[in-house]
């Protein structure tokens, strides 16, 4: 049966579907969702069951959009919604698309536009014709949310081409009577860094992540193998799937376009904001050190026109053959275990991405339990047996037992820290602790790229912990937007700082110290015994941080482009426990939880003994069969 046989059929369905009085003006797929254009959207939008039972009828996620020709004045429309909606909801901007007869609210308070249950929008919805979208305005401004929006708004007439050219793609009749399902490790297998996987059947190829590795060489290594026979011609895949935004998952994403790829990336709302973000960085520094560049930032922003966000739980058709649910990993903001329903109950695929079964400040406990799940790919980067870190909240307790020291003998508190989680989980802490009094209230200056990644948490508080969920919905409390936060934001102020002779506290990139302003404020404060420089994360091998973590008191520098060494004078503290990755023991718990039992572990993004140590131990404890794919091999799963 053709695409257009398949419309013909649902249109059918549908009509039969429909209360009394509704028409239907066409029906057509874009991208995942069936798309159903009618004149009567007030109508519909009275009857919520209706559309249920039509989504129920038909297996497709549905919706509904009104003809051009029952929408409202722009005007209009505003006026009526500016009626409806409470006042303190604190609408802030109205973009309407009459393509789509949609229009995006962007409200302070988004929950009050969208009212319990969504009466709200239903009763906007039958006010003025147009079909409601809203969108949280960032209680930070972010430029990076601010460029991304509006370049999805000026593109709309191109992506709406993209998602009907892809929902024909989607919803597409299987023609191979074979069933197998194989995977292909292309990166990140007995290393970290690099992470990429393709996922086949007979009728799909779905590239899983397609990371880089930031600090190889450019002799090889720091790539995916994108050339093998398996993935090229790479414009013949069916779609990238990313579990989150940090470089080494989503970093050599926008050089698929530049090599022929029209494809979808599915991602989650946050994931799709911070990619953007680390991506055009990565740009920037590479520029900068003089580093070979892989794509440009009109590839980033080639690639933001072809994602499609999915919220957590959300089932998805991706191809024919296969369906797509993104669960909370706990990791960072917005990343993702992408589950995949393969065939008509064939198998089910899980990769974990990186993963933290453990609450933390930020984000709930990754999700370990699904309808099925035969198959595991799960990361191994603490997978080794004496991999154990230290209870969050003993960590969270040094942290602010040295950073108080500190303070009252009047030094400087320097922490250098990713700017993308692990920052946002020092910031909390903090917070709070200067909240209760529990050291003394001294400004926190956040340098480099961590206000920007924090503007973008704050405008997704949805994928925040349960507890940070309901203190910002339910009290009115943003611990982001406390006033004990001080952004740097010029050369000028960054100066000032540096000469400033008051205790206080400075959270900057690099995380790793090899590069960034957090070097600025080491060459001005190692000399000062009562400073002290805390790492809160991974030091990897040959970078400054590294070097200083294992006791060095000496390290050459360059100022004013000359070469100096410096005298680490300052303390040094190293503390554990702040990782977003899951230790030994939360890896183990993780699979013995997971419900159902899976029948295949395999293990990778660790070093080869890490991942070979907890394949083993897994297999023992649990009598689970598991294997530790090398890069370039291929698994058949089913």
């Amino acid at each position: 049966m053709g695409i257009d046989d398949t419309l013909s059929e649902l249109r059918q369905q549908i009509r039969k579907k429909l209360p009394v009085g509704v028409t239907i003006s066409d029906v057509e797929f874009e991208g995942p969702e069936l798309v159903i254009y009618t004149k009567e959207p007030k109508r519909l939008a009275d009857n919520g069951e209706a559309v249920r039972s039509i989504a129920k009828e038909v297996r497709k996620r549905i919706v509904i959009r009104p003809d051009e020709s029952v929408l409202d004045t722009q005007d209009d429309a505003i006026r009526k919604i500016g009626q409806l909606a409470p006042v303190d909801s604190g609408i802030t901007n109205y973009y309407f698309d009459s393509d789509t007869g949609e229009v995006t609210i962007e409200a302070e308070k988004p929950g009050l536009v969208i009212g319990q249950h969504g009466t709200m929008l239903r009763e906007i919805t039958k006010q003025i014709g147009w079909t409601p979208k809203v969108v949280r305005t960032p209680p930070i401004e972010s430029s990076t949310i601010k460029n991304v929006r509006r370049l999805l708004r000026e593109s709309l007439g191109e992506r709406k081409q993209i998602l009907y050219e892809l929902g024909r793609k989607i919803h597409r009749t299987t023609t191979s009577t074979d069933k197998w399902i194989r995977v292909t490790a292309l990166g990140g297998c007995r290393e970290v860094g690099r992470s990429c996987f393709l996922l086949s059947t007979p009728e799909t190829r779905v590239l899983i992540d397609c990371g880089i590795n930031v600090g190889a060489d450019d002799n090889g290594g720091g790539t995916p193998y994108l050339y093998i026979p398996e993935v090229t011609p790479i414009s013949h895949l069916d779609g990238v799937v990313l579990t989150h935004a940090h470089l080494d998952h989503c970093g050599l994403v926008p050089l698929l376009y530049k090599y022929g790829y029209t494809g979808p990336v599915y991602v989650t709302p946050p994931t799709r904001d911070l990619m953007a973000l680390l991506q055009i960085d990565y740009i920037d520094v590479a520029n900068k050190e003089g580093r070979r560049i892989p794509y440009g930032s009109d590839m980033v922003r080639e690639t933001l026109k072809h994602t499609i966000v999915l919220n957590y739980g959300s089932v998805t058709d991706i191809a024919p053959d296969m369906k797509l649910t993104f669960h909370n990993a706990g990791h960072i903001l917005g990343s993702a275990v992408a589950h995949f329903h393969i065939g008509d109950g064939l198998h089910n695929v899980v990769f974990t991405g990186d993963f933290k079964y453990e609450k933390t400040r930020l984000f709930d406990s990754a999700v370990n339990s699904f309808p099925r799940a035969e198959t595991v790919f799960m990361e191994a980067t603490y997978g080794g047996q004496n991999d154990f870190q230290p209870h969050r909240k003993i960590a969270e307790k040094n942290l602010s037992k040295i950073v108080k020291k500190t303070i009252q003998r009047g030094g400087k508190v320097l922490i250098p820290a990713f700017a993308v989680g692990r920052s946002q989980d020092v910031m909390l802490v903090l917070e709070e602790a200067i909240r209760k009094k529990a050291i003394d209230d001294v400004p926190i200056y956040l340098d480099g790229m961590i206000w920007e990644a924090t503007a973008i948490h704050t405008t997704h508080p949805e994928y925040l912990n349960s507890d940070l969920r309901s203190q910002i919905f339910h009290k009115g409390m943003n611990p982001f937007l406390s006033d004990c936060f001080v952004r740097v934001d010029s050369h000028e102020m960054r100066e000032g700082l540096l000469s400033d002779l008051n205790p206080a506290i400075i959270i900057s990139t690099s995380g790793m110290m090899n590069g960034g302003p957090i070097m600025e404020y080491l060459k001005a404060f190692a000399p000062d015994e009562k400073s002290t420089l805390i790492f809160v994360g991974y030091q990897a091998e040959g970078t400054v941080g590294q070097r200083i973590q294992k006791g060095r008191r000496e390290i050459p520098i360059t100022r004013r482009g000359n070469s100096e060494i410096l005298k680490i004078n300052l303390e040094v503290c190293t503390i554990d426990g702040f990782s977003g990755h899951s230790d030994r023991n939360q890896l183990m718990n993780y699979i013995k939880n997971m419900r159902p039992k899976p029948e295949l572990v395999l293990t990778e993004h660790g070093d080869e003994k890490n991942c070979l140590n907890l394949a083993s131990a897994i297999y023992t404890k649990y009598h689970i069969r598991t294997l530790v794919p090398r890069n370039l091999e291929t698994v058949r799963v089913e």
